[in-house]
């Protein structure tokens, strides 16, 4: 069983396979609030390319649909199969699946038809489990395997395409494949060196170190892998802007000293009024590079300062427009990797106006604080099914 507090953190990453334009896996999760129920849905379409790429999209969606309304499984699974449309060259119409359904209570219920399978971790041991195997009489060659069983705090759940299991397949030193084995022991090795690896970081190695099993790290087919959390949250505190009022001040303190998580404060006047409050003292780089951004300080019991409504501007677009990191301002790149490996974010936004942003000497595009930190939680929400609260003060 897991508690209330507990995080569901689901995360996935994948490569395309060398030489295509899209990738012919997919992906898709929904968390339905009122259920207190979360469904991700992995699929494998035939071949590589648009055509993978459309059955594996149209499998995702279905099943996700499907579930959600808690429609019989086997009659699901044939009402996709009769949906996807058939190959000119094969012939058939094919794609796999892998259906995650999770309960906030720690039930879990996973069904699968033809994808390696699951893993489940408690701790450093896997766990094995029965399970039901269904076959359709419309397509007797296509076997569900189901499974039901209830997870700890600190489980995972890992889920992948052929693409891990059969990478390096016919070179050695894995001829015939990494396999589920090999994956297996990988994710064992990852979680001994950091156990507390989140799963955006475990599917992103697990999926980095199965296309290096190929020659020249070439990608022989689209790969995927998907893991699942079970865990207390990370959270994070952002605070912006000094408070409406100054008798606010010592209560906007508080949030920094009274949090179990890390903090951000963006503002010049901001870390000014904390640090004066905390009796704590702030220490610019004034000789580290920001790309053009203002400089970067530090504080005790802070994680970062920065300054405010440029920096955070900056945030929202690379996020937006997803840019590399390597293209980022140390400071950009810094704060959105905390957003990324944290799973409940607050933003504490004070609402006085700073009279030095109604210069309209500015650039126009210089949007008012609290506008900006609306678009970052709504790209927060969207993109990467983050929890965010505000709060104004």
């Amino acid at each position: 069983m897991i508690s209330n507090d507990t995080y569901v953190e689901i995360e996935y990453y994948q490569k395309t396979k060398t030489g295509e334009d899209v990738c012919g896996d997919d992906f898709k999760t929904v968390s339905l609030e009122d259920e207190s129920r979360y469904i991700a849905v992995l699929s494998d379409g035939l071949g590589s390319g648009i055509k993978a790429s459309l059955l594996a999209n149209m499998t995702t969606a279905m099943a996700l649909k499907f579930a959600t309304r808690d429609m019989e499984i086997l009659q699901s699974s044939e009402i996709i199969m009769d949906s996807l449309p058939v190959c000119e060259v094969r012939k058939i119409s094919y794609a796999t699946f892998s259906i995650v359904d999770i309960l906030a209570s720690g039930k879990v219920r996973i069904t699968e038809m033809d994808n390696p399978e699951f893993i489940h971790l408690r701790g450093h041991e896997e766990i094995h489990h029965e399970k039901l195997k269904q076959v359709s009489s419309n397509w007797p060659d296509r076997e569900l395997q189901l499974s039901n069983f209830e997870v700890m705090p600190e489980d995972r759940i890992i889920f992948f395409s052929d693409g891990v299991s059969q990478a390096g397949l016919g070179n050695k030193p894995h001829k015939f494949g990494w396999k589920r084995e090999g994956c297996l022991e990988y994710a064992l090795q990852c979680i001994n060196n950091q156990p507390q690896i989140s799963a955006r970081t475990l599917s992103r190695a697990i999926v980095t170190q199965a296309c290096g099993m190929n020659p020249q790290c070439r990608c022989i087919d689209d790969i995927t892998c998907a893991v699942v959390y079970f865990r207390k949250p990370r959270r994070l505190r952002l605070l912006t802007g000094p408070p409406f009022k100054k008798d606010n001040d010592s209560e906007y303190a508080n949030y920094v000293v009274n949090f179990e998580g890390r903090t951000i404060i963006c503002g010049g006047t901001t870390a000014q009024i904390l640090a004066r409050e905390l009796n704590r003292e702030i220490k610019t780089h004034l000789f580290m590079r920001n790309n053009g951004l203002p400089p970067t300080s530090e504080m005790e019991g802070v994680s970062m300062i920065t300054e405010g409504i440029l920096t955070l501007t900056e945030v929202a677009r690379c996020m937006e427009n997803t840019v590399p990191q390597q293209e980022m301002a140390p400071a950009v790149k810094d704060m959105i990797n905390m957003f990324m490996e944290s799973d409940v974010i607050e933003f504490i936004v004070g609402t006085k106006v700073n009279e030095a942003h109604q210069d309209p000497s500015l650039p126009v595009d210089l949007e008012i604080r609290r506008n900006i930190i609306k678009k970052i939680k709504n790209l927060l929400e969207t993109l990467y099914r983050k929890k965010v609260f505000m709060k104004y003060i």
